[in-house]
C-alpha cells in the first residue's frame, strides 16, 4: 500500500489492479485474520476504486469472505489442536487426513499443512526425537500423492519429488512414487529439460546404500522399477535388452534382500513374497517353467517355515503336470515346522482327491494324522512352556509364589502397580469368622487344602467408558438398555456436577469398550450423549508448587470445562508425592488443558500436563528396591561405614550404606546396605554370621514391615508413641480421598500421615507431637470435610474381644467341657483340697461351682502382704 501511495500516476492503475488481486486471493484463502483484509479491502476500495462500484464490489467480496471464512471455520478445530498439542505429529497427521478425504480438497490449505507438518517432522529429527524418521516419510508420501491427485502442475510436481528424496533418501515408498511419475513424465508430450531418466533414478537410491538394508523400503523400489521395464515390454517400447534388464532388476533386488534379512537378523525376508511372485510370473509369461520352479526353491532355501513359498511351489508343479514332483513335496514339507500347515495339509489332500489313487490318498491322510498328532503335542508343550514363564514371571514381579497366594474373602480392589497410579484405601475385614459357618468334618488326618490363584485385577481404565451430557431423571435401566448389546456390565455410576449428571459404566471385559464406543451421538430421553474412554479426558498433572491443593487446581483447569473429580495420592506411604488427576467430562476440554505444559506457576518450576494413557505408564523404578537391600545386625560398636563398604562391595556395586548410630557417634549394632543388582543383595546374604570386629554379623533382606522397638524420648515404645500424637477422624463422606482430607487437616495442623477406612468411614490421623494433636482436640469449632463436621476423637486403642461366647448357652460349640471338678495345685497362699465325691451327672452344681474360679488371678499386693502377716 505504501507503494501505491508513492507511485506516479502511470503506474497507478496497474498497481491498483495488482493490489486488489491480492486482497481478493487472500480472502479466498481461510485464515485467522480474514475480517482484517476485508476491512483492508473495504478501504482500498473507497480510496482507489470509482465510488459508483463500491456498493457491488463489497456485494461480490463478502459472498467471497463468506466463503474463506465457512472453509477456515471449517478447519478452526484441526488448527487449535495444533496449538494446544504444542505442534503434535498426531494432530498434523489428523489434519492432512481431513483434506485428503475432503470432497473438493483445497490445493492451497493441502500444501500449507504439508509444508508445516514436514517442516516440524524435520526439526525433531534433527533433535533426534524416535519416530520422526517414519512420520517424515508419511508426510512426503501423502504430499507426493496428493500433488499427483490435484494435477497442480508438472514443475510444482517435479520439485516436491526431488526434495523429498533429498529429504527421506532412504524411503523406498518415496523413490517409487518418484520413478512413476518419471514414466508419466516420459509419457507426455511436455518433457522438461534435464530431466534424468528411470534407470538413474534407481541406480541413485541404490546407491544411496540407505534403501538396500530395509526390506520393506527395498521392495516397493524394486518393484517400480521392474514395472517400468514390464510396461516397456509389453507396449513394444523397449530393445532386445529390456527382457534381460527386468530379470536381472528382480534377481538383484531378490538378492539385496537376503542380505538385508541376514544383516538384520530378522525371521522372514518378506512374508509377502512380492518379487519372488513377480518375477515368476515374468518366467511365466515368457514359457520358462524350469526357472520358476527354481525361482520358490531358492525362495524355500532362505525360508524354510514360510508356508505360503511351498504353497506357490507345489501350485506351480501341478499347473505343469508334474504331479509325482508336487506329491514328492507335499511329502517331504508336510512335517516341517511351518508357520501354518494346516494350509498345506488342506492342499495337499485337495492335490490327492484330483490327481491321486485309493492308496495315495488313504497314505496322504495317514501321514498328515501322524503329523497332525505331532504338531499338537508340540504346541501344547510350547503352551505349557509360557504358561509355566509367565508364572515364573508373575511370581518374580509380586515376590509371593503362587502356591502360596492367599484365598481372597472378598472382592479385591485394584491396587496401585505404578508411580503414576493413586492409592485407593482397600475396606478392610476386622471380623472373625463366624460360628455358624460350615465346619470340616473332623479327622485325625491333615486336611489338604488347594489354593486357588488370586483373580486377575479390575482393568478399570480400560474397560470403564465416560458417559456425559446426559438429561436430568436418567436412570440404571436407560445405561442398561444402551449398553444391553455391548456386553456384560459390572457396575454403573451416576455422579451429580453442579450443571450436569455423568456416569461411568464399568464392563466385565475391555474387548465391550469398542462396542460401547459406538453409543457416541445417541439419544436418551430426545438429548444426545457423549460416550467415550474414561482416560481420554483424564490428565496427569505434577510438578506443581508444594502449596497447591485441590482448589488452587479447580481454579486453574476449571476454565477448560466441567471437572468431574481431582483425584490425590495417599501420602502415607511416600510424604513427597506431588501429583494428581484432573479429570474433565469431555475429552475437548483436557486437550485444551494441555496448554498449560510447560507453564511456570513458580519461577523454573514447570507445570507438567499430559493425557493420562494407561497403556504408556512406566513401571515404578523402585518396585523391587527392598530385593537389592540386606539388614545386618549384631555389628560392634566400632564397625564404621567404611567396614562395611569394603565387606560387601565384593558382592556387587553398593550403591548406599545406612548406618543406625548412637549420639556418641558409635554404631548402635545394625545397618541397611543397598546393592545396584538384586542378584548382588541375593549373593551378599552368605555373609550371614561373618565374624567383623570379633563380632558375628547377621544378614538377611530387609523387611520393610518389621519396624524398630525402640522407645521415645518419653520412654514410650514406637506404637504407643504414634498413638499419643494420633487422632481418630469419625463421620467422613463416602469415597473420602485420603489427599484431600490431609489438605484439609494441614490447614490446622502438621500431619504426618492419614489413613481412611472407608468401611468404617473413619481416618487415623498421625501429627507431628502429642501438642499438635491435643490443640486439634481442643478445638471448639467444627472441621468441615465435603459437607460433613468432622467428629474428633483421641485414638484408644480398641478393647480385645473375649474368644468365648457370652451370648447364653444356646451354642457349645466352642464351649470348653469341664470333665470334672478342677484340681488347683497347692501353693504359695493355699491349701490343697480335698477331693469331693463323686455326683451323679444330673445333679446340680453348687452355687461355688457356678461361681467364677478367678479369685486367685484377682489377688493384688495387699492380699499377698496378708497371706505373709498370717504366717
Amino acid at each position: 500500500m505504501e507503494m501505491l501511495e508513492a507511485s506516479d500516476q502511470s503506474e497507478k492503475p496497474a498497481l491498483v489492479e495488482h493490489v486488489q488481486r491480492l486482497l481478493l486471493d487472500r480472502l479466498r484463502q481461510p485464515h485467522s485474520n480474514i475480517e482484517e483484509t476485508f476491512q483492508s479491502y473495504s478501504s482500498f476500495t473507497t480510496n482507489y476504486l470509482p465510488a459508483q462500484d463500491y456498493e457491488s464490489l463489497l456485494v461480490a467480496t463478502s459472498k467471497i469472505r463468506g466463503q474463506g471464512l465457512k472453509a477456515f471455520e471449517r478447519r478452526e478445530r484441526l488448527e487449535a489442536a495444533i496449538t494446544q498439542t504444542g505442534n503434535s505429529l498426531d494432530s498434523f497427521n489428523q489434519y492432512i487426513g481431513h483434506e485428503r478425504r475432503a470432497k473438493n480438497p483445497d490445493l492451497f490449505v493441502t500444501r500449507g499443512v504439508h509444508e508445516r507438518a514436514i517442516a516440524e517432522t524435520a526439526r525433531r529429527r534433527f533433535a533426534g526425537e524416535p519416530g520422526a524418521e517414519e512420520a517424515l516419510r508419511l508426510f512426503w508420501t501423502s504430499y507426493c500423492d496428493a500433488m499427483r491427485i490435484m494435477d497442480f502442475g508438472i514443475e510444482l510436481e517435479l520439485d516436491i519429488y526431488r526434495r523429498a528424496v533429498r529429504s527421506v533418501p532412504g524411503s523406498g515408498e518415496v523413490w517409487s512414487r518418484y520413478i512413476r511419475f518419471l514414466e508419466r513424465l516420459n509419457s507426455s508430450e511436455e518433457v522438461p529439460e534435464g530431466i534424468e531418466t528411470v534407470p538413474e533414478t534407481y541406480n541413485k537410491a541404490i546407491d544411496a546404500k540407505l534403501v538396500p538394508s530395509d526390506v520393506e523400503q527395498l521392495v516397493p523400489l524394486v518393484l517400480a522399477r521392474g514395472g517400468y521395464e514390464k510396461r516397456l515390454l509389453e507396449a513394444d517400447k523397449g530393445d532386445e535388452n529390456t527382457l534381460p534388464t527386468l530379470v536381472g532388476v528382480l534377481e538383484s533386488g531378490i538378492e539385496m534382500a537376503h542380505q538385508a534379512f541376514y544383516a538384520s537378523a530378522s525371521k522372514t525376508i518378506d512374508a509377502k513374497l512380492r518379487l519372488e511372485k513377480f518375477l515368476a510370473s515374468i518366467y511365466e509369461n515368457v514359457g520358462l517353467a524350469d526357472s520358476v520352479f527354481q525361482v520358490w526353491k531358492a525362495a524355500a532355501e532362505h525360508s524354510r517355515s514360510n508356508y505360503q513359498i511351498w504353497l506357490q511351489y507345489t501350485d506351480a508343479l501341478i499347473k505343469h503336470q508334474k504331479f509325482d514332483e508336487a506329491r514328492d513335496e507335499f511329502s517331504k514339507v508336510h512335517s516341517k515346522q511351518l508357520d501354518w500347515p494346516e494350509a498345506i495339509w488342506e492342499a495337499w489332500i485337495s492335490f490327492e482327491h484330483l490327481h491321486g489313487d485309493l492308496e495315495q490318498i488313504n497314505a496322504c491322510l495317514d501321514k498328515i494324522e501322524t503329523a497332525q498328532y505331532q504338531t499338537n503335542m508340540r504346541r501344547s508343550r510350547e503352551a505349557a512352556k509360557a504358561a509355566y514363564e509367565m508364572q515364573i514371571l508373575t511370581e518374580a514381579q509380586t515376590s509371593l509364589p503362587v502356591a502360596e497366594a492367599p484365598i481372597p474373602e472378598a472382592p479385591v480392589t485394584e491396587t496401585a502397580d505404578n508411580a503414576m497410579e493413586v492409592d485407593q484405601q482397600q475396606p478392610k475385614k476386622g471380623t472373625k469368622r463366624s460360628v455358624e459357618e460350615d465346619q470340616s468334618p473332623v479327622t485325625n488326618k491333615k486336611a489338604k487344602i488347594e489354593q486357588k490363584a488370586p483373580p486377575l485385577k479390575r482393568d478399570r481404565e480400560n474397560s470403564t467408558v465416560f458417559v456425559a451430557d446426559l438429561p436430568q431423571g436418567t436412570a440404571d435401566e436407560d445405561l442398561q438398555k444402551l449398553f444391553k448389546d455391548c456386553g456384560r456390565i459390572r457396575e454403573i455410576k451416576f455422579t451429580k456436577l453442579e450443571s450436569a449428571l455423568v456416569a461411568t459404566v464399568e464392563f466385565f471385559d475391555r474387548d465391550n469398550v469398542p462396542a460401547a464406543l459406538t453409543k457416541d451421538k445417541k439419544r436418551i430421553h430426545g438429548q444426545e450423549i457423549s460416550v467415550h474412554l474414561a482416560w481420554k479426558s483424564t490428565l496427569y498433572v505434577t510438578n506443581f508448587p508444594e502449596s497447591a491443593d485441590d482448589p488452587s487446581m479447580r481454579d486453574l483447569f476449571g476454565k477448560y470445562g466441567i471437572i468431574f473429580e481431582i483425584r490425590w495420592p495417599s501420602k502415607k506411604f511416600k510424604a513427597t508425592r506431588r501429583f494428581c488427576y484432573v479429570q474433565y467430562t469431555s475429552p475437548d476440554a483436557a486437550q485444551s488443558a494441555l496448554e498449560l505444559h510447560g507453564r511456570e506457576l513458580e519461577p523454573n518450576l514447570p507445570l507438567n500436563v499430559y493425557v493420562s494413557n494407561p497403556e504408556r505408564r512406566k513401571e515404578r523404578t523402585d518396585q523391587d528396591a527392598n530385593e537389592k537391600e540386606v539388614y545386618v545386625a549384631g555389628l560392634s560398636r566400632y564397625t564404621t561405614k567404611a567396614d562395611l563398604e569394603k565387606l560387601f562391595s565384593t558382592y556387587g556395586p553398593v550403591k548406599d550404606v545406612r548406618m543406625a548410630l548412637e549420639d556418641s557417634g558409635l554404631a548402635r549394632g545394625f545397618a541397611f546396605i543397598e546393592f545396584e543388582e538384586v542378584k548382588d543383595a541375593q549373593n551378599a546374604l552368605s555373609a550371614n554370621n561373618f565374624e567383623l570386629k570379633k563380632r558375628r554379623i547377621a544378614v538377611t533382606l530387609a523387611d520393610p514391615r518389621v519396624r524398630a522397638r525402640h522407645k521415645s524420648e518419653l520412654g514410650l515404645s514406637r506404637v504407643a508413641e504414634v498413638r499419643s500424637r494420633s487422632i481418630r477422624i469419625k463421620n467422613l463422606p463416602p469415597s473420602t480421598q485420603e489427599g484431600l482430607l490431609q489438605q484439609v487437616l494441614e490447614k490446622f495442623a502438621p500431619v504426618k500421615r492419614v489413613e481412611v477406612f472407608l468401611d468404617k468411614r473413619e481416618a487415623i490421623v498421625e501429627l507431628e507431637n502429642p501438642a499438635e494433636a491435643g490443640k486439634l482436640l481442643l478445638r471448639t469449632d467444627p472441621i468441615v470435610f465435603e459437607g460433613n463436621a468432622l467428629e474428633l476423637i483421641e485414638d484408644v486403642p480398641q478393647p480385645k474381644s473375649s474368644g468365648i461366647s457370652q451370648k447364653g448357652e444356646g451354642n457349645t460349640l466352642f464351649k470348653p467341657r469341664r470333665l470334672g471338678p478342677s484340681k488347683p495345685k497347692a501353693g504359695l497362699g493355699f491349701k490343697k483340697e480335698k477331693a469331693a465325691p463323686n455326683t451323679r451327672p444330673d445333679d446340680q452344681p453348687s452355687q461355688a461351682t457356678l461361681a467364677p474360679s478367678s479369685s486367685s488371678g484377682g489377688k493384688g499386693q495387699d492380699d499377698f502382704r496378708k497371706m505373709l502377716a498370717k504366717k
